[in-house]
């Protein structure tokens, strides 16, 4: 499940059988909140639809809406959110060891990235912790705040990362690729037809989700 946004404050939230490529739900919305996957997931519920895994990015609270349902951070998200931090071309050596860590998720398992993030620490952990002052001594902050947020989301996530492989016979994703790809297809369609008021636009995604 994941949402696509059309302007700041039109977006629709669209859940996806990873079995069979079928939309199953969608709703609008004017931005992402847990309370609203919840209720798209109660939703797909009330179908009759038998929830087995759940694949989504990071969102704050969407791991732990069904905690007793297998939840799988999407991995391209997560590379995404690094590479945010970091950049493509970090400058510090712990900067580009993170980001090599974090690029090869796709061709890792669970332990081994697990232990390169903890091997990661031990080598960078004062760099990581550095401090910075006012110049009157007053204020502190965390030097190199944007690698600390990447540590972080890696450390935080790094339970979801991989619940598709110990769950390999619900046959999961590791990504929401195959829905990015429907947001990327309607988006190019929906350019071919410039100039639509909102009312037709939400047809025109209606007709094509098959909702």
């Amino acid at each position: 499940m994941d949402t696509t946004y059309f302007g700041r404050s039109f977006g629709v939230m669209v859940f996806m059988n990873s079995l069979d490529g079928s939309i199953v739900h969608t709703q609008y919305v004017t931005h992402e909140t847990a309370e609203l996957y919840h209720q798209g997931l109660l939703a797909v519920i009330d179908k009759g639809i038998d929830i087995q895994s759940i694949t989504a990015d990071g969102f704050k609270g969407i791991a732990t809406l069904f905690p007793d349902i297998p939840f799988q951070m999407c991995q391209f998200h997560q590379q995404q959110i690094i590479r945010r931090y970091l950049t493509r071309r970090p400058k510090s050596e712990a900067g580009k060891a993170l980001k090599q860590i974090a690029d090869s998720i796709f061709e890792t398992d669970e332990q081994a990235f697990g232990n390169a993030l903890r091997q990661w620490f031990e080598q960078h952990k004062s760099y990581l912790n550095e401090l910075s002052y006012s110049d009157d001594g007053k204020k502190k902050w965390y030097t190199h705040k944007r690698l600390r947020s990447a540590y972080n989301s890696l450390k935080r996530n790094l339970p979801y990362l991989f619940t598709f492989e110990q769950n390999r016979e619900l046959m999961m994703p590791n990504t929401t690729n195959r829905l990015e790809g429907k947001f990327g297809e309607l988006k190019n369609k929906i350019c071919c037809h410039a100039g639509m008021s909102m009312e037709s636009k939400c047809l025109f995604i209606d007709n094509f989700f098959g909702v």
